[in-house]
């Protein structure tokens, strides 16, 4: 039923000009989706009504929040100062949340307070910060910093935002963020991963499809190699107690790239294979070990994200991807679904559903 209801809102996608905007199209939350979402709050469907709740909890919540823009965005590498590695990464993590969040509100509700204190974290930080240093400042200007360009999209076609403030954000994303995640789409494991995310949402707010076409290869090419013939990925695995998290932290960021691509391109990488290897396989291997761990073959006490909001929102994305019943089974007892700190690829799966058209 939820796919006929989908195909519906796919003809009036075009009508979906609410907060005053004006029709574009966007990759991470196309106006179709949006439209779609509009409709089932609309008529009070869940799980919508209770995640479009939980999102406007969150926007509420940050309205009297300061922003937190550094000139020098400084980060140590977290295996040498974790302490000061997290206490500076958050930063950006709460503003780049809390301008997602509201830029998302608006879009969804038209309120206008929420568009423009979305607006203000993106000005701020599109003025202020001028640099990423230290060993993982690159990594999470990448994995954090992608919510400011979500938000970006979001609000990009909006009246709320002037064209002298959005030309001064897309300078920011020219000179720092894509500098940033540009530089670590060729690394071999999660780096590479949220740096091809990332690369994509610069190259979609930017229009620049040389750079798609460089993402699409970077990905494609490199399927065999970050995935086993049984579904593992080698370079998380090996991460000791924290091999599932970093599976999950790897795969995050490369089905929401793949994401971006279809909506870009109409390419649907999740259904390739590479050498017989695919996405679907890794997902299904990550999904079998997070619901038996003690069977983990490369730790004898994994850790997990029960109780921790993962890998449940890439499992919520993905079965909209997939129709798969394990994926749906997994996450419907846990709705709505958010991931609201530390990265920014499947914040709000349950709200705003990934669907193949």
């Amino acid at each position: 039923m939820m796919r006929h209801i989908w195909f519906l809102w796919i003809a009036l996608a075009g009508c979906a000009c609410s907060a005053g905007r004006v029709s574009h199209n966007h990759a991470m939350h196309p106006d179709w989706q949006v439209a779609f979402v509009q409709e089932q709050v609309g008529q009070g469907h869940e799980p919508y009504a209770a995640a479009y709740g939980q999102l406007l909890h969150y926007a509420d919540s940050v309205q009297g929040q300061r922003h937190h823009a550094l000139a020098d965005f400084s980060v140590p590498g977290f295996y040498v100062k974790p302490e000061e590695h997290r206490a500076n990464s958050l930063a950006i993590q709460q503003d780049a949340f809390a301008a997602y969040c509201c830029a998302l509100a608006y879009r969804l509700s038209g309120e206008r307070r929420y568009g423009e204190k979305a607006l203000y974290f993106l000005n701020a930080w599109a003025a202020v910060n001028k640099r990423y240093s230290e060993h993982d400042g690159v990594l999470v200007m990448a994995y954090s910093g992608s919510g400011l360009l979500m938000a970006a999209e979001l609000m990009s076609d909006t009246r709320l935002w002037s064209a002298e403030e959005q030309a001064v954000f897309r300078d920011w994303v020219l000179s720092v963020y894509r500098p940033a995640v540009n530089e670590i789409r060729v690394h071999k494991n999660n780096w590479a991963d949220w740096g091809r995310f990332g690369s994509l949402l610069a190259a979609s707010y930017l229009n620049d499809t040389a750079e798609v076409t460089a993402n699409v290869r970077l990905i494609k090419s490199e399927l065999s190699r970050k995935i086993a013939s049984d579904g593992s990925m080698p370079e998380e695995t090996r991460r000791g107690a924290n091999g599932i998290w970093y599976t999950y932290f790897s795969l995050a960021p490369m089905t929401a790239a793949c994401w971006l691509v279809y909506n870009l391109t109409g390419e649907n990488i999740f259904v390739q294979e590479q050498d017989g290897v695919s996405i679907r396989a890794a997902l299904d291997y990550l999904l079998y070990y997070e619901q038996h761990p003690d069977e983990w073959p490369w730790h004898g006490h994994p850790n997990t994200g029960c109780d921790d909001c993962w890998p449940e929102d890439l499992f919520e994305a993905m079965q909209g991807i997939y129709g798969d019943k394990a994926y749906r089974d997994f996450v419907v007892p846990g709705r709505p679904h958010i991931y609201p700190k530390h990265h920014f690829a499947w914040v709000f799966p349950t709200l705003m559903p990934a669907l193949l058209r």
